[in-house]
């Protein structure tokens, strides 16, 4: 199981991911995110595509893990801020 440094970290690790694989990688997390099952059911049933599912599902997994490993956006670099100002 993964420890995140950052909100922006679990976003980076999350993005990359399929459907299938998502799944596979939080497993280890134990989240209370809506079942696999009910989403394939949701996808079979043409309620919704698999995209948007996916989309939906990532977003509520990086709000819990946010919430259980108390993470925090990332602080910009102070080189950018120098730059931006001038």
């Amino acid at each position: 199981m993964k420890i995140f440094k950052d909100i922006d970290e679990v976003e980076e690790w999350l993005a990359p991911m399929d459907y299938e694989g998502f799944w596979i990688a939080i497993e280890p997390y134990g989240l209370t995110l809506q079942p696999k099952d009910h989403c394939d059911q949701q996808i079979a049933d043409g309620e919704v595509d698999q995209a948007t599912v996916l989309e939906g599902i990532k977003y509520l997994a990086r709000i819990e893990l946010t919430q259980i490993q108390n993470l925090h956006w990332r602080m910009p670099t102070p080189w950018l801020k120098l730059v931006s100002s001038h």
